[in-house]
């Protein structure tokens, strides 16, 4: 029997895991959240980041909704079930998402808000989930 465990206050480095199918988006996301002193593991699928998520100790995702396969709902569902506590943001190029999406993430934003707007609510998100002189500084 396999057993994982999670740490429970981050390292000098959170580990986020981004999933979109979006290679150019995908890329400038890592690059940029690497830049804002994040570890960050990637998958091109939600089906990838599901078994990323299984493998590796996460402290976020940022997740795309509009995917081939698997949308980013069916994938965050999957993953609040393995880990309800996981902060998730869901990105969109749509205005609004479905309800029963917004039940299951943390937050979500458009694409066209800025690499630097998500890395504000990734930071408000682990902040929130690790507070104190541990959490991650903003």
């Amino acid at each position: 029997m396999l057993l994982h465990q999670f740490r429970t206050v981050p390292l000098s480095r959170p580990v986020i895991l981004c999933i979109d199918d979006e290679d150019l988006g995908l890329e400038i996301r890592k690059m940029v959240l690497e830049r804002e002193g994040f570890t960050v593991l990637t998958a091109r699928d939600g089906q990838s980041g599901i078994s990323v998520f299984d493998t590796e100790a996460i402290d976020a995702v940022v997740l795309d909704y509009a995917m081939p396969g698997m949308d980013g709902g069916k994938v965050a569902a999957i993953l609040r079930q393995r880990r309800p506590d996981i902060p998730i943001l869901m990105l969109s190029a749509y205005v609004a998402l479905p309800d029963e999406v917004m039940r299951v993430v943390s937050v979500s934003a458009t694409k066209g808000d800025g690499a630097f707007t998500i890395v504000d609510k990734l930071k408000d998100l682990l902040q929130a989930k690790f507070p104190g002189p541990r959490g991650i500084a903003n």
